[in-house]
């Protein structure tokens, strides 16, 4: 039986573009693909191994003749919108405490900042989580496995009896090894307030 439920954020409760995003930065910086380098900053950006003065001063330093201020609308570009009707069934959900529930999602200072000013109940969506975890103020990251041990037993939970929903196969993949039931959530097809109809295998 599930007890814990432990949410990603993005494509689970916000909607991405994230093939528009790429797109977008490889227009704006005038590339082909992204350099390894700039991949290794982004990731630890987003795991908190760099504060946003450095992450945005790599990008200055090379990329001179772009703003700041545009590269933060081009790191900010996958951002669409968070349906109220997500919030409403989370928040029910809190209401029956039939199940702990947790969020983990990979991300930013820069991405937080924007959703805190853009989802005006960022707040009250915050306060439905027993337990709310962003990689970079955990200073973990997804897919790595040390970031769901630490969910385990930081919460005091047991992998079978919790399930994971994630839109990345990579994450889905490391929590099922480690025992978790796993929802690989489809956001352009499915939506998570469709949770026990689509999972009621498991409730």
């Amino acid at each position: 039986m599930i007890k814990t439920l432990v949410f990603d954020f993005g494509n689970v409760f916000i909607n991405l573009d994230i093939d528009g995003a790429i797109k977008n930065a490889l227009n704006l910086f005038r590339l082909n693909e992204f350099p390894e380098e700039m991949m290794a900053i982004n990731s630890l950006y987003e795991q908190g191994l760099l504060s946003s003065k450095e992450f945005l001063e790599f990008y200055s330093d090379n990329f001179p003749e772009i703003e700041e201020n545009k590269i933060i609308d081009t790191w900010n570009f996958m951002l669409i919108d968070f349906p109220k009707h997500r919030l409403e069934f989370l928040q029910n959900l809190y209401q029956t405490k039939k199940h702990k529930l947790i969020l983990l999602s990979n991300t930013n200072e820069i991405h937080i900042d924007w959703v805190k000013k853009h989802v005006t109940f960022y707040e009250e969506f915050q306060k439905c989580f027993d337990a709310f975890y962003l990689s970079h103020e955990i200073k973990l990251r997804k897919p790595d496995t040390e970031i769901f041990d630490f969910v385990l037993s930081k919460n005091k939970i047991y992998a079978p009896e919790t399930l994971f929903i994630d839109d990345n196969f990579e994450n889905i993949t490391t929590a099922k090894k480690l025992g978790y039931k796993i929802w690989h959530i489809n956001p352009e097809t499915e939506d998570m307030i469709d949770l026990f109809k689509i999972k009621k295998d498991l409730f």
